[in-house]
């Protein structure tokens, strides 16, 4: 698949892409649609194709069965068009505004893209065209223009283009509720630590080192918040717990950064398709102090779990002097987190 993209678009591209073989290096377009499309052609040129399909950036929902059909429709012609019949009443509008007649809709139907067409009939059409200097809307304009046979297939209702503010505003309105229509398994983990205090100068918590008069303790860094999430992730997912998955019997864990087990369970979640709704942790202590930190820790576990920073709760609370918090010998987590799942994933 060969992109053209615009010269100032490289940057943007690069983050935006997918790595892949399917996908070449993106080639600069041109001042106008048809520049464009003349350059991605030409890309082709060392080593062309026998049919080639056009299809423009702006309609993102194009099914695979639209583009099966077109790359069928090749089979009888040298120019496929997808096209749907025009339903509306069409008026002739002039300049003022005013109506000065009603337009037959008889035999109109608008175009679509992808468009297919033999890979060397459309090179020289637009070549020619580029030549002479003549503009047109479409490639299949080009190559009626040319004097190539166009062959009309049905065209999909859904794949539209996106042209004003207002349709890309409808195209997030749609792309959320097939998020959400997909993503319809909501589960909710609860999560729970302990460590006690022990010598040193610093605590981890939510992957941020706090100074203080003593250290937690544990196999790991004792971070008793990302403990708590992690396993929170665990539970909504029905995988476990963090003892199961990263042992404090197996020594490459002891004094490992507690982030990679939080990260781990985020990969988990990713990989069955699901994505971290929210994150909501209470932590309970006398000290050190957590106000000063917790936008830092809410920034740091937004980070490492790669969501926004507003699906991130971070609160805490001391426990009014009773218990082993209250005596000042630990710090104590809770966690929940909500997930979503594609509805019917079944493990």
């Amino acid at each position: 698949m060969q992109v053209v993209i615009g010269a100032q678009d490289a940057a943007q591209y690069e983050i935006l892409a997918p790595h892949n073989d399917k996908l070449r290096q993106p080639v600069t377009g041109g001042a106008t649609r048809q520049g464009s499309v003349m350059a991605g052609l030409e890309a082709y040129s060392a080593c062309p194709p026998d049919r080639i399909l056009i299809h423009d950036g702006v309609r993102p929902f194009v099914c695979a069965d639209l583009i099966t059909r077109v790359i069928e429709g090749l089979d009888r012609a040298d120019a496929v068009v997808p096209t749907l019949p025009v339903t509306s009443t069409l008026k002739a509008v002039d300049a003022s505004g005013a109506v000065t007649a009603t337009v037959s809709r008889d035999g109109l139907h608008g175009a679509e893209t992808p468009q297919g067409f033999r890979y060397d009939a459309i090179l020289a059409a637009h070549a020619k065209a580029a030549a002479d200097g003549l503009t047109f809307t479409d490639d299949a304009a080009v190559a009626e223009w040319a004097g190539m046979p166009v062959r009309s297939v049905p065209g999909e209702p859904d794949n539209i283009k996106l042209t004003t503010a207002a349709d890309i505003a409808a195209a997030d309105r749609r792309l959320l509720a097939e998020e959400t229509l997909h993503l319809g398994d909501v589960r909710v983990g609860y999560g729970y630590d302990v460590h006690a205090f022990g010598p040193g100068d610093r605590i981890m918590l939510g992957g941020i080192a706090i100074p203080h008069t003593q250290a937690l303790s544990g196999h790991s860094d004792a971070d008793v918040a990302l403990h708590a999430l992690t396993d929170a992730l665990f539970g909504a997912l029905a995988d476990g717990d963090i003892g199961l998955h990263f042992p404090p019997t197996d020594p490459q864990w002891k004094g490992a950064s507690s982030d990679r087990f939080l990260a781990d369970a985020v990969r988990r979640v990713a990989a069955r398709g699901g994505l971290i709704a929210h994150l909501d942790l209470t932590l309970i202590a006398e000290m050190p102090k957590i106000a000063p930190h917790r936008d830092a820790i809410r920034r740091q576990i937004a980070e490492i779990c790669g969501v926004d920073v507003g699906r991130i709760a971070v609160k805490a609370t001391t426990n009014e002097g009773l218990g082993f918090v209250g005596r000042g010998e630990g710090i104590a987590a809770h966690a929940t987190a909500t997930i979503r799942l594609p509805f019917g994933e079944k493990r």
